[in-house]
């Protein structure tokens, strides 16, 4: 994996463990990024929207976190943006793999990975959760729809959903129904609404600087504790 540069939005590529598929992605290390022993960054990672699947990762760069990062070189994360192939859905497996490359490779907090995403990111928010809960600190999709049964798994992470009102593309209730079933299951949920907004609810999102002073305040739960107190009731 190229580690990049400091300050800098680079592409780059991982052949997949005992497989010849690759995953290509934009890698983001912020201008004051060190290798250890400096502490280590907390970790983002980004999906896109249906219209930047492809093979060319320019495309990745055109909304969210990678946008920002191209021209903010004090960007407060290690941002990692994947591509997804053309006429395909996120695949889970692929995103951990990623995040399992990282951890190894760079100086990033294994508690501080958020992972965020818009419309068909938004439901590849929730696919990787539900196949990884105990890896996250924080999630927050955009537009996205997720599968309700899941939300009793996720009920120790803290989510902020985002919604646009008159989304015609992504109805609100896939925002809703998620954001009722963790509440339902005990989690802390936020969820934001723009009023009169369609579907692109994402711009107005990640200009909003509360987002990423919530994300970086967020660190992985201790689920085994939990897992242990419930145990003792």
């Amino acid at each position: 994996m190229t580690i990049g540069e400091p300050g800098r939005q680079v592409e780059a590529r991982l052949t997949l463990p005992g497989s010849t598929d690759r995953i290509s992605f934009l890698l983001f290390l912020p201008a004051g990024y060190r290798p250890a022993p400096d502490p280590g960054w907390p970790l983002m990672i980004f999906l896109h929207g249906a219209g930047e699947r492809g093979s060319d990762l320019s495309l990745v760069a055109r909304h969210g976190p990678p946008r920002i990062a191209a021209t903010r070189p004090d960007f407060p994360f290690v941002l990692a943006s994947p591509q997804c192939p053309a006429d395909a859905g996120w695949e889970a497996g692929r995103v951990l793999s990623l995040i399992d490359h990282l951890v190894a490779g760079l100086n990033v907090d294994p508690d501080r990975i958020v992972l965020t995403g818009l419309s068909l990111g938004g439901y590849g928010v929730w696919a990787v959760a539900a196949a990884r809960p105990d890896g996250f600190a924080a999630l927050l999709p955009v537009c996205g729809r997720g599968d309700p049964a899941i939300a009793p798994a996720l009920r120790h992470l803290p989510a902020w959903l985002f919604h646009g009102e008159d989304d015609d593309v992504v109805p609100i209730s896939g925002s809703r129904v998620m954001a009722e079933a963790l509440r339902a299951a005990g989690a802390s949920v936020r969820f934001t609404v723009f009023p009169g907004v369609g579907h692109d609810s994402w711009t107005e999102t990640y200009a909003t600087p509360e987002v990423y002073d919530w994300l970086l305040g967020q660190r992985r739960p201790d689920t085994r504790r939990d897992r242990g107190a419930q145990g003792a009731d």
